[in-house]
């Protein structure tokens, strides 16, 4: 039996987000395929010999990675999950973003990850990181790092234009709980129009309320603010018409009901890897509108209807078009064949056990 350390972020329950629904499912679907999984967050202590191989999750917080590698002195494969946050940090993020406009988006990302602690916001694996930076710190992850396990080839393309350091890579695609997210040929609500997402600057439900105030859609957005995002959370409330609900966070189970009825769902975000919640509205027959930003076309192609995040008009008529548009039966049988969990744990066992054998 292969014996798997998954360590992530500290805050990865207590701030949940895709990467947490990643890193459960895959832990699950291992578990299923006799592979011994253990999450671990990154302020643990971990008895490293227990296990025959680490996995990371989330490159753009090396510090983690750094400490538990070393610490370990066992082979390591990393999901990447690279979202790049600067269009919205130097663009569009208020307060400190006057200070982002001059920086690269590694030293933005170092700024961020000193203030959360500093802050007590979250935990600091490695202290070597305050000396090396983001990218030094990242670079020297990936020359030791085993295999990257990118969610698409265009993320991998983006990890080595941003680093430029040759590496064995697997393609390890996100996915759906097809148990769960089972489709059922229901009247769907043609104004309904969901969202489900953290609320946070980058996943931009300012612009969206901003397209969707006072027209014939009824908006859901579904998700709890970020810890440090309080204001922009306030924002969204401040603005919202009477037309667009908040709804905390929900399990997986409870989203259910909700995808079974809307029409639409949009993610206007200013990047996305993928889009989890995307996937799992498009299996359920939910017609998508999905940002421009990142590697969605590499799952949706032309099964989504893509909008710009910086123009409120431009995602209206996007919700227009796809509240019109007939569902597509294309998009759910893609879903169901190439982006489940069990598809994911398949593609990460086979890197797993490439490893091990030439270990």
């Amino acid at each position: 039996m292969i014996k798997i350390a998954i360590i992530a972020r500290s805050t990865l329950f207590t701030v949940p987000g895709g990467d947490t629904v990643q890193a459960v499912q895959t832990a699950r679907h291992l578990a299923d395929m006799d592979v011994w999984a253990d999450i671990k967050l990154s302020n643990e202590t971990i008895d490293y010999e227990l296990y025959d191989l680490l996995h990371f999750f989330n490159i753009i917080r090396p510090a983690d990675i750094l400490y538990h590698s070393r610490q370990a002195k066992k082979p390591y494969v990393v999901s990447t999950i690279l979202v790049d946050y600067s269009e919205y940090d130097k663009h569009h993020r208020k307060g400190l973003g006057a200070l982002f406009s001059y920086l690269p988006a590694n030293g933005i990302e170092y700024i961020k990850t000193m203030a959360r602690w500093l802050l007590g916001r979250d935990h600091l694996s490695s202290r070597d990181y305050i000396w090396k930076g983001q990218r030094r710190s990242i670079m020297e992850i990936m020359q030791k790092t085993k295999m990257i396990l990118p969610n698409s080839t265009s993320e991998y393309l983006r990890v080595f234009k941003a680093y430029s350091v040759p590496v064995k890579y697997q393609v390890v695609p996100n996915g759906i709980d097809p148990q769960l997210f089972k489709y059922t040929d229901t009247d769907r609500d043609a104004n309904l129009v969901l969202c489900v997402a953290r609320i946070e600057g980058i996943k931009n439900q300012l612009n969206l309320i901003k397209a969707l105030n006072n027209t014939r859609f009824n908006l859901l957005l579904i998700g709890n603010h970020s810890p440090n995002q309080q204001a922009y959370y306030d924002e969204c409330k401040s603005i919202a018409a009477a037309n667009i609900r908040f709804i905390d966070h929900l399990p997986q189970a409870k989203l259910v009901a909700y995808y079974q009825k809307a029409k639409v769902h949009v993610l206007p975000s200013w990047f996305e890897t993928t889009g989890l919640s995307s996937l799992e509205a498009g299996a359920m027959g939910c017609n998508l509108v999905i940002t421009d930003k990142g590697d969605t076309r590499e799952y949706f192609e032309d099964d989504a209807f893509y909008c710009d995040p910086a123009s409120p008009a431009g995602i209206l008529a996007a919700v227009e078009q796809a509240s019109l548009a007939q569902e597509s039966r294309h998009l759910r049988e893609k879903i169901l064949k190439k982006y489940t969990w069990q598809q994911a744990a398949n593609c990460t066992l086979a890197a797993y056990q490439l490893i091990i054998a030439t270990a």
